[in-house]
């Protein structure tokens, strides 16, 4: 028994017909917290629950906060979550709605990642939101439910933040003897700090996030995100903040789910940038973001024409 559960693999014909090729989706928005966080997390928390942690401490205001919350409310176990300033009052709700604690500290995730570690007790357990192998590897169950429910893709699509997907699915790739599928690391203008990083040859930092896709605001991709877009065959792909979310739009009205921009941008590319991908058959994983709203989609519109 693991807390999240098995999505489905279906191929999108709206997405393959405007790509020219076979588009599958593997839905991990249907995911009980709402995004693929809660593979990865899902499964660390189970591990520090049979080590005896009695408390768990996150530092995220999306959607790594929520499924920890969720995790804790499954297991029995506290949870605290710092979150920074621009958290959204939707967010705080949802993480409270699993009966955890929030604590509202610092302009950026950054700070509110500091205050995190420093309440760090010995009877806590730490949940970082992308760094940290036990997430890498429980994400990487992704990849073995696709090798079980489709054939070999030609490429997987995949949204970048802080790089914990990435290093998940390349895992997955890798332990399913899909060592040679190329994955397609898309992000955000603004938000783009893998692209910038391979461009430069070295793990650059931002000054700030311009974009609104905040789900992928991390200023720095982690370390093992960078050495495996080195390793692996990764091609990173940047798209605006409009294509992002005319992504989601398109996406709400051809499958009835609803996304964020942060996993809109991995949509922009079969909807908008075909010629990006590789292959007959791409796999695209839609990663979720439980704390998009319709109302929420109408202010990023209304942000995006001022």
């Amino acid at each position: 028994m693991t807390l999240h559960i098995e999505t489905p693999l279906v191929e999108s014909r709206p997405l393959s017909l405007a790509a020219n090729r076979s588009v599958w989706i593997k839905l991990d928005a249907l995911q009980p917290p709402g995004s693929f966080k809660i593979r990865g997390i899902g499964a660390a928390c189970e591990l520090h629950a049979r080590r005896g942690k009695r408390r768990f401490l996150s530092s995220s205001g999306g959607n790594a906060g929520i499924a920890v919350a969720y995790a804790g409310r499954r297991l029995g176990i506290p949870v605290t979550v710092v979150v920074p300033q621009t958290t959204t009052e939707r967010a705080c709700q949802l993480i409270r709605q699993e009966n955890a604690e929030v604590i509202v500290h610092g302009e950026t995730w950054h700070e509110a990642n500091q205050l995190a570690v420093s309440m760090l007790g010995e009877d806590d357990a730490f949940l970082h939101p992308f760094d940290d192998q036990l997430l890498w590897t429980g994400h990487a169950s992704l990849i073995d439910e696709a090798a079980r429910q489709g054939n070999k893709p030609d490429a997987v699509v995949l949204s970048v933040g802080g790089g914990g997907l990435l290093c998940g699915v390349i895992e997955g790739l890798r332990r399913n003897g899909w060592d040679d599928v190329p994955v397609i690391a898309v992000e955000t203008e603004g938000a783009d700090a893998l692209a910038r990083s391979l461009a430069q040859g070295s793990r650059i930092e931002l000054a700030r996030i311009e974009s609104i896709a905040t789900s992928l605001g991390a200023r720095q991709v982690c370390q093992r995100a960078f050495e495996l877009a080195q390793q692996h065959p990764v091609h990173s792909r940047v798209v605006s903040d409009r294509e992002a979310l005319a992504a989601c739009e398109r996406f709400l009205d051809d499958h009835r789910i609803l996304v964020e921009p942060a996993c809109g941008a991995s949509l922009a590319l079969p909807y908008f940038a075909a010629d990006s991908l590789a292959g007959e058959r791409v796999l695209v994983v839609v990663c979720g973001g439980v704390t998009a709203t319709l109302d929420q989609q109408r202010l990023w519109r209304d942000a995006l024409r001022a």
